[in-house]
């Protein structure tokens, strides 16, 4: 290792102050909450690009169909602008559009979401409860009249072992 100029003082990691909410922060972060909450956020971005998918390729297509062949995506209102067919052109014509379709879309998109994570939680409380009837319950604690007589009859006990043995003549 090279050695440092003699005017370049050297460190060490002891020297080095850290601020206290520095260590609360590193606390903060490395909590199971935080973590879990990170993995569900990432988890859930990914979620979101296959949800978008399936309402566009599979959904939309196919409700479009039932109720007559309607393009969610080109159902808009326009407000001020030129009247043309689809959104996209509207849009680049600069027409001002209330956005009907898209809207059906984003609500459409969150019940398939809710739908999708109902289930997913309800059969993860499924395996949790499972679980947790597999464990040997703890033995019910005895009622408190036997408990009472339990204690009556130790202190029976110690009472006869103090008294003095010896047999009495009548």
């Amino acid at each position: 290792m090279a050695k440092l100029p003699d005017h370049v003082p050297e460190l060490h990691v002891k020297d080095i102050h850290m601020p206290g909410w520095l260590g609360e922060f590193r606390s903060f972060l490395m909590r199971g909450n935080v973590v879990d909450l990170a993995v569900g956020v990432i988890v859930g971005a990914a979620f979101t690009a296959i949800v978008n998918s399936l309402v566009k390729d599979v959904f939309t297509p196919v409700l479009g169909l039932l109720i007559g062949g309607i393009d969610f995506t080109n159902l808009f209102i326009t407000l001020r602008g030129p009247h043309l067919a689809t959104l996209a052109d509207a849009q680049k014509a600069g027409a001002v559009t209330i956005n009907i379709g898209l809207f059906l879309n984003a609500v459409i998109q969150f019940v398939i979401i809710g739908f999708v994570i109902f289930w997913v939680v309800k059969a993860i409380n499924r395996l949790t409860v499972k679980k947790e009837a597999e464990k040997p319950a703890a033995p019910a604690a005895p009622p408190r009249n036997e408990v009472l007589l339990q204690e009556i009859l130790e202190v029976l006990k110690a009472d006869a072992a103090q008294k003095p043995t010896g047999s009495t003549t009548v």
